[in-house]
This record gives structure tokens, C-alpha cells and sequence, in this order.
């Protein structure tokens, strides 16, 4: 998105190019408020902007790409509900295709965690922590409550620690509105396997994290990883069972695996770069991000995988390439990162800016200012402090969306021996009486 907002600028400026920006999803994703979607902070569509309203003189293709052909210089796209193809021709090509989330073969991983990488992944965690709260308040769940009010956040670097923090902060102030659910029935909990969390900011704010989270009653595993995990169980490491149906997995990422197929140099899955961060051996294609190794040439090693880095990879990126179409001289990328922060919930977070640590209320306070400067749009900034407003004054939402389509044909016969047999059920129990008109009023409609 950088380095189309790069090529916007030179494109209103009168440059003579033909650009185009693929992408599966139409909005840009500021992902790092994704945790306060999935925590009810903020409304769903407040982190995310239409590609087509921040792009007026670049075009954008909503669809997927299928493969890239360097050789002939054409990429495989498809879009639509019948996935129609296309072939696109280029001159330059940017890979900027990010990462995936990394399971590293842990059994059942795959299938029952939950992940914080996308808008989806938030709404659909957001929508579980209510249904469990849901599901917990009546008496039926009696028996299912460790599972349902279980939650287990696995990774302690910055993803991990915000979302567990944030979930720890929803679901306790939720909690207070389901009669028969008590505060001590709650367990949040996050696993490490480092010794301290968010190692990336040092032992001290690492260790003062914890200290929080601890007054917070976030229970902290470190030193551990997660093994197995079940519909209703998840294995630590250390030895310990917890019934949950709840783990999120913020705890590894992958390139993405297009990169498998193209045949340039990669290390581990990502494309290797220059300073230029162009692809050696392969003349007008460039990478930056998640998906590349861009090397530092100030400690010899390469950049952090951070989105500090990538949207000034991607201006540098754009600048090179017109550089390229100019003839002029193109610049090598070069940065140092400036600071990096953490919420950690109830107003508190840590920080370290150009070495300078900062903690508590402070902290928290520069993470809001500095992203709420960074989110794009205006209008965005406008909708994103008016609901950190709003959370000030009044209690987090507990709107439960459905995200299935409502039946139009009548129910099958299988449908309706499911209600009937429900229905005797809780003609039997009269202290059900009031699902029982629930469910009445369900088999009507």
C-alpha cells in the first residue's frame, strides 16, 4: 500500500505510468489495532480503509494471484465468484505478499486455534468470546465451564501480549452483565517460551509486562510452548492440561507460499534483496516486507519483519523503481528503527523510543497518539478517537453478529425431529421455560 501511495503522488504529478495494485481484500488492514477489534474497542471498519478511496490514479485488481511467470513477466490473477483469470503483463514487479502464520506441525493446531492476522480473525474471535459467555450463563453449561471460560493466548512477543491484554480487559468488564457468571470463574492465560515477554523491548519492560499482567490476573506461562490442542484441551510444555475451547496462536509466521515457486534466491522462504531492494539476477522485480530479507548494512545483518520497516521499504521501493524509469540514481534503504511500544491493558504499556523506556499510563498514552497519527485517512482518525472517547464514558458492545445467511426454504424433516425432540426435552425441565419459548418462536418463524 506504501508503494502505491508512492506511485499515486508521482502519478497525480503527471508521471507517465500504468500501475496496478492486486490484492484479495479491497480495504487496507491497519493491523496494529487488530486486537482492539477483537476486543470490542473500536468498530470493525474503523482500522480499515477502501483501497479505492486512497488510490485515484492507480488501478486495483480485487482478486487473487494464482501464479507468477518471471520469465515471461506476467502474473496469474483471478477474481470474481466464478474466479475468472487473468493474465497481467509488467515491467516491474513488486512482491509484497507478506507472511502467514507459522502451526510448526503442532498437533490440532491447525484446525482449533485461532489467529491474529487479518479483520476476519478478529470479528470471528470477538463473536467467540461472547458466544462462550453466552453459552456459560445458563444452566446447562453448568458443567462446561472451565472449557468456556478458559482462554489461552499462545506467544509472548507484541501480537500475543496485546491481545491477551485486551481480552483480559473485555471479558472481565463483560462478565459483570451475565448473572450467573462470577469474575473468579475467568482464566486468561498466555504462554512464552521465553523467559520474559516482548524480549524485544529488554528484560526490565519485558519484566514489568508481566508484573501487570499478573495484577490483572492474567496468569503467564513462560518458558513453556504448546504441544497439543484438542476441541476442548490444549497440553503445555511444562506439563499442564487446560481445558479450553479458546487458544489463539500468535506464536510463528511463514513467507508466503507463492514465494516457493518463483525461482530467485530465498533463505528460509523469503526472497533475498539488495540494498535497492531489488531481486538479484532477476531486472525489475522487488520485494520488501515480511516476504523478503533486506539487508542492513549498518550491523551486517538484515531488517526486522516490522511494519515501521515495511511501509518505509515500500516508499524506497516506489522511489527506486521511478528512479530506474528516469535513469537517475536509485537509493539504497536505510533505517533504524525509532522505538517500539505495547499496550498491556487497563491503560498501562510499555515502550522504549530511541532508547528512552517508558511505562504505565504514559506508555499507553504514546501507543495510542503515535498509531492514531499513523492510521491512514482522516475521516479514520476522526471514528478511531471518538470510540477510545466513548469506551471512556460508557461499557464495551456485546453484540453477538451472526455471519450465516438466514434460511429462506422451510426447515428439512431432519431439522424439524431435531426441534421436537428438543422440544420434549424442555417440556420436562420447566426451569428451561425460557428457552423453550426461544426455541418456539424460532420453529415459527
Amino acid at each position: 500500500m506504501y508503494a502505491a501511495l508512492e506511485f499515486e503522488r508521482a502519478l497525480a504529478q503527471g508521471a507517465d505510468l500504468d500501475v496496478t495494485l492486486v490484492n484479495r481484500d479491497n480495504f487496507f488492514l491497519f493491523t496494529p489495532m487488530l486486537h482492539e477489534v477483537a476486543a470490542s474497542d473500536l468498530d470493525i471498519t474503523n482500522i480499515v480503509s477502501p483501497i479505492r478511496k486512497l488510490l485515484r490514479h492507480v488501478s486495483f485488481f480485487h482478486g487473487d494471484i494464482e501464479n507468477v511467470d518471471l520469465t515471461h513477466k506476467r502474473v496469474g490473477l483471478s477474481h470474481g465468484y466464478e474466479q475468472h483469470c487473468h493474465s497481467l503483463p509488467y515491467d516491474h514487479l513488486v512482491l509484497a505478499l507478506g507472511s502467514t502464520t507459522n502451526f510448526f506441525g503442532i498437533p490440532g493446531l491447525d484446525d482449533h486455534a485461532f489467529t491474529m492476522k487479518s479483520l476476519s480473525d478478529a470479528i470471528i474471535l470477538r463473536n467467540h468470546l461472547i458466544a462462550n459467555l453466552e453459552e456459560a450463563d445458563f444452566e446447562c453449561g453448568a458443567s462446561l465451564h472451565a472449557p468456556l471460560l478458559n482462554f489461552v493466548v499462545a506467544g509472548g512477543g507484541f501480537a500475543g501480549v496485546e491481545t491477551i491484554a485486551a481480552m483480559n480487559d473485555f471479558l472481565r468488564e463483560a462478565i459483570r452483565f451475565f448473572p450467573h457468571l462470577r469474575e473468579d470463574m475467568l482464566r486468561t492465560i498466555l504462554v512464552s517460551s521465553g523467559e520474559v515477554i516482548l524480549p524485544e523491548l529488554g528484560v526490565k519492560l519485558g519484566t514489568y509486562a508481566q508484573q501487570k499482567l499478573r495484577e490483572q490476573k492474567v496468569e503467564i506461562h513462560a518458558n513453556c510452548k504448546v504441544t497439543a490442542v484438542t476441541d476442548h484441551q490444549v497440553t503445555l510444555s511444562d506439563g499442564t492440561t487446560v481445558m479450553t475451547n479458546t487458544v489463539v496462536w500468535t506464536a510463528g509466521i511463514k513467507p508466503h507460499p507463492l514465494l516457493d515457486t518463483l525461482p530467485c534466491p530465498k533463505v528460509k522462504g523469503r526472497v533475498l534483496v539488495n540494498e535497492y531492494l531489488e531481486v538479484p539476477e532477476w531486472p525489475g522485480v522487488w520485494a520488501f516486507g515480511d516476504c523478503a530479507l533486506v539487508p542492513n548494512s549498518k550491523t551486517g545483518d538484515y531488517h526486522p519483519p516490522t511494519a515501521q520497516h515495511a511501509l518505509r521499504e515500500g516508499r524506497v521501493a516506489a522511489r527506486n523503481i521511478l528512479a530506474t524509469i528516469r535513469g537517475d540514481q536509485k537509493k539504497p534503504f536505510v533505517y533504524t528503527t525509532l522505538g517500539l511500544l505495547a499496550p498491556i491493558g487497563k491503560r498501562t504499556g510499555v515502550a522504549n523510543i530511541l532508547g528512552v523506556n517508558f511505562s504505565g499510563f504514559i506508555a499507553w498514552w504514546l501507543w495510542r497518539t503515535i498509531y492514531l497519527l499513523k492510521l491512514p485517512r482522516f475521516e479514520k482518525k476522526v471514528l478511531v478517537a471518538l470510540d477510545w472517547t466513548l469506551d471512556v464514558l460508557f461499557s464495551k458492545d456485546l453484540v453477538h453478529f451472526r455471519t450465516t445467511r438466514s434460511h429462506t426454504q422451510p426447515p428439512s424433516s431432519k431439522e424439524l425431529e431435531h426441534l421436537e425432540r428438543s422440544e420434549k426435552l424442555l417440556i420436562h425441565r420447566p426451569s428451561m421455560h425460557r428457552r423453550a419459548d426461544l426455541l418456539h418462536m424460532r420453529e415459527n418463524h
